[in-house]
């Protein structure tokens, strides 16, 4: 047995010993929950990420949380009366009881609305209010130096032009150092607004929205324009959505077709269509303001597709851009997505340097399996990824948010499936993963505890013990989640990438920024022999390599801004430090249904999850 076999056992151990204490004191646990009960703090569990373990589903454990488990997950206060974790409230307009969950309530059931007063908190978030200074010209003429003053004073698209060629930004996070948020990050206001482009009307694809904030970060002249949300739910949570919806005339829904069970619309995505053309822009974050705050997402931002001069011309990039968005969107037959597709036909998109990786559900079979999931990685990188020569020392890097149920062994799917798609090199017909050779980064229970959230962030990270003790063996893969270059190392990633990078990290073959998180449902498994690709739900990602901008076999990265801005040869903005950190003695992943009632967070509160 190798000695990483013997760690991830021994943590496994850990994990089982915690889980046994937790059920053997649920006497005690239940009364600390009673007791603490006008104490709660509410998080929103990214179910998104929980459909993603479907396979553990299937096989009969409880590993995903319904609608109604998203509003269950809450951590104790065991700090005593601190100022700092109190609301201030205004009365209620009507005579119902204050939501417990005042504030930072994220539920969407118009019963529960009906049911609670819902208060706003007395002030803007910090991030909205930096936001507001600096698109407040007032505020700018105020500014003392002229360098502080061109920070403040830049618009989203001088932002958006500094970190070109790649276009692949962070989300601004509240309540870090103000110069990790000015350069290579971009907020929804940001994206949507009016120095992207004059708007006529935009799309967007995602797995859950909220849909009253989706629409107050839209600039004021363009709320009234045609919205198009195409999502995922069904049963009381399209009514619910619908319910949101009726509210704004402008807005239209498109449901997804969901016809494999236990599959979701993961997909999150824009397409914005201007005056003077049109972008698309994918990205990892919910359509909530939770997502948008304080956790660390990532957004790949099109050029501006121009109109089409002659309707002759296919108007697509050497990368099969355009061929392979009509291609993904088709696979949802909706009508409601014929005008898109129209649109997308008529707008030239030879700009575009990047490649679509996506998924779609179906059990796909001779030469359109292919086109999706792992196999589409495959399919690309075969073709245009790198020498083998080069990068037979280097490893890859997955970076995610959930896991889904992977089999008994590292070979089962990780290795010798997944692991040969996404080692592949040109001209081979399949990789070869070394165990060595992954590294797996997933925020491990201090990452969690000590965010910026607290144990609050780690709803959106919803890995379980019930599908985390069916496989011990991954544990000897993960990394921690370390940002210190992008100041993001306290901010929960929600964010997906994929890399295979150099051993002391400097450079990398390729980067993929995608909703896939690690499962079967997402990226895909070979059934009959392998003759068909079985997938359950939607994804999307983009895939940069490193001909499509100017390097002949790889590109620099780096996390530290001074390395990437102004560099005369391009350098890869990576969300994450490198080398990555392996978990050490003592490490172990976030688990969000173990209980941590001996060490605090960082606002002084334990994690109860619920039974």
């Amino acid at each position: 047995m190798s000695d990483d076999e013997k760690l991830a056992r021994k943590l496994q151990a850990q994990f089982d010993q915690e889980a046994a204490e937790f059920l053997s004191n649920h006497a005690s646990y239940t009364k600390l929950k009673s007791r603490s009960s006008h104490n709660k703090v509410h998080t929103v569990s990214d179910s998104e990420d929980t459909d993603s373990e479907s396979d553990s589903k299937l096989d009969g454990s409880n590993d995903l949380f319904d609608a109604s488990d998203k509003d269950s997950n809450r951590s104790v206060d065991v700090s005593g009366d601190k100022a700092s974790n109190k609301e201030s409230y205004p009365k209620p307009e009507k005579k119902l009881p204050v939501c417990p969950y005042g504030s930072k309530c994220y539920r969407k059931n118009p019963i529960h609305l009906k049911e609670y007063f819902h208060p706003r908190s007395p002030g803007k978030r910090k991030l909205d209010e930096q936001e507001d200074r600096a698109e407040s010209s007032d505020v700018n003429k105020k500014t003392k130096g002229a360098s502080t003053h061109n920070i403040l004073n830049r618009s989203p698209q001088d932002v958006y032009q500094e970190f070109q060629p790649f276009s692949f930004f962070l989300t601004k996070v509240a309540d870090i150092p103000q110069k990790f948020n000015t350069q290579g990050a971009m907020s929804l206001k940001d994206i949507l607004s009016n120095s992207m482009g004059v708007l006529r009307s935009s799309c967007h694809f995602n797995f859950m929205f909220d849909i009253k904030w989706l629409m107050s970060q839209y600039p004021a002249d363009f709320r009234k324009l045609p919205v198009l949300l195409v999502h995922g739910e069904q049963g009381r949570s399209e009514t619910d959505l619908k319910s949101e919806a009726s509210d704004y005339a402008n807005i239209t829904l498109c449901r997804a077709a969901l016809d494999i069970p236990y599959g979701t619309h993961h997909t999150k995505m824009m397409l914005l269509l201007y005056e003077s053309g049109m972008r698309v822009v994918i990205h990892t974050a919910n359509l909530i303001d939770n997502d948008w705050h304080q956790k660390t997402q990532g957004v790949w931002i099109s050029p501006l597709f121009p109109p089409l001069k002659n309707s002759s011309d296919k108007g697509d990039s050497t990368t099969g851009f355009k061929a392979d968005l009509l291609q993904y969107i088709a696979a949802y037959r909706s009508i409601k997505l014929t005008p898109w597709e129209k649109h997308i036909q008529s707008h030239d998109m030879s700009s575009a340097n990047v490649y679509i990786i996506g998924s779609v559900p179906g059990r796909h079979t001779l030469n359109n399996k292919h086109n999706w999931g792992h196999l589409k990685l495959k399919k690309v990188l075969s073709e245009r990824g790198p020498d083998s020569g080069l990068v037979k020392n280097w490893p890859v890097i997955g970076q995610f948010s959930s896991i889904g149920s992977l089999g008994p062994n590292k070979e089962a799917w990780l290795l010798n499936e997944w692991g040969q798609s996404i080692s592949v090199c040109k001209s081979e017909q399949n990789g070869s993963l070394l165990p060595s050779k992954l590294n797996l980064i997933f925020p491990s229970l201090d990452n969690i505890r000590l965010s910026l959230e607290g144990y609050n962030g780690g709803g959106c990270v919803p890995y379980s013990i019930k599908t985390a003790s069916k496989q011990p063996w991954l544990v000897q893969f993960f990394s921690q989640w370390v940002s210190e270059g992008r100041g993001r190392s306290k901010a929960v990633p929600h964010i997906k990438t994929y890399a295979r990078v150099s051993p002391d990290g400097s450079q990398a073959a390729w980067f993929m920024v995608t909703s896939a998180n690690l499962s079967k449902a997402a990226w895909g498994s070979l059934e009959k022999d392998k003759s068909q690709l079985m997938i359950r739900s939607y994804e999307l990602g983009v895939l940069f390599l490193p001909q499509c901008f100017g390097c002949k076999n790889a590109f620099n990265v780096s996390s530290r801004l001074e390395e990437v801005v102004g560099t005369t040869s391009p350098v890869f903005p990576l969300p994450y430090d490198l080398p990555a950190q392996t978990y050490q003695k003592g490490d172990r992943p976030w688990l969000i249904d173990v209980p941590c009632m001996d060490k605090p967070d960082t606002f002084g509160t334990m994690w109860c999850p619920p039974l």
